[in-house]
């Protein structure tokens, strides 16, 4: 009993050592160098390392138009790039099915899990108006993929997936976007049983809180006046135009696309094709949007060199 007891101990201060290290470039268990001069050929500034920040990537519209092989791409940039997780704001399939053709539904649903099943890190779907548009869209989705609406905590971050086709009207435009009152009691005990996380990113697709005329969606004001008193961001697609605004202090972050129509006009026009980097701090997330067509592998450029 007595060798289980001081083992116990030894194991303990071997892992207080280990997260020691995360606290500067000083403990040797992180840093080592034989560099003994005062003069030191690197910056004193911290490393990077905090254990409870981390990195996810964000996806955006990939239908109402699809681009074919675009998404398709992002995937293995995803790779490449190696987040912890990656969300989405929604529209994956081109959806829209007419008379109910649930075989052509299911094909597309076959061909978006076919692209992701490539993606090597989990991936968190967020509905949109071309995922679910009726309620025969709805009784597949579900059924593939469980609540359009759910919450999750990573490392004391809570991440809220409202569902802005609640219910699906999606052949009525914007005027068809709805956050049902069920879904609403549900973000509301999420956020009551969870008020110590220290962020809350909320991910939506069609972005609720930017109506034409200034006004804010019935459904979407009730969560918000939730979440008014609380650190958060707040993550949308659907317009395929990027748009950031800041609105109660806090930013609001509109996607554009990844593969789905656009125009391409570039930077200044928001119409372009990208993955968004987000790194996970206790000041809140930055955020880096990455051009898709600025990704590359190692192999950018192969083949022989010569050497001058």
């Amino acid at each position: 009993m007595k060798s289980t007891k001081q083992y116990s101990i030894l194991v303990a201060a071997v892992v207080l050592v280990f997260l020691a290290g995360f606290t500067g470039p000083q403990d040797a268990a992180v840093f080592q160098s034989q560099t003994t001069s005062e003069a030191t050929p690197w910056t004193d500034r911290p490393f990077k390392n905090n254990p409870l920040d981390f990195q996810f990537a964000i996806v955006t519209d990939r239908t109402g138009g699809c681009r074919p092989g675009v998404f398709k791409k992002a995937i293995l940039q995803v790779n490449l790039l190696q987040p912890e997780f990656v969300m989405c704001v929604g529209d994956l399939v081109e959806g829209y099915i007419d008379n109910h053709d649930t075989d052509t539904l299911k094909k597309q649903y076959d061909e978006m899990d076919a692209i992701l099943d490539s993606l090597e890190m989990r991936f968190f779907r967020v509905p949109g108006n071309h995922d679910i548009t009726d309620d025969v869209m709805l009784k597949e989705y579900r059924k593939r993929y469980g609540s359009p609406y759910y919450h999750f905590v990573y490392k004391n971050v809570l991440f809220l997936i409202v569902c802005t086709e609640d219910p699906p009207r999606g052949r009525l435009g914007d005027a068809g976007a709805g956050i049902g009152d069920t879904q609403i009691s549900y973000m509301k005990r999420a956020l009551q049983d969870n008020k110590s996380a220290r962020w809350t990113l909320v991910f939506m697709h069609r972005p609720v809180f930017e109506k034409p005329g200034g006004k804010t969606h019935e459904g979407w004001a009730k969560i918000e006046d939730m979440l008014k008193d609380r650190p958060h961001t707040v993550f949308a697609g659907h317009a395929h135009k990027y748009l950031k605004r800041e609105k109660h202090g806090r930013s609001y972050i509109i996607l554009a696309t990844t593969g789905g129509a656009s125009e391409l006009s570039g930077i200044a026009a928001g119409a372009f094709d990208h993955i968004m980097w987000v790194t996970m701090t206790d000041q809140g997330p930055r955020i880096a949007n990455l051009m898709m067509d600025g990704i590359h592998d190692e192999n950018v450029r192969a083949g022989k060199f010569k050497w001058k």
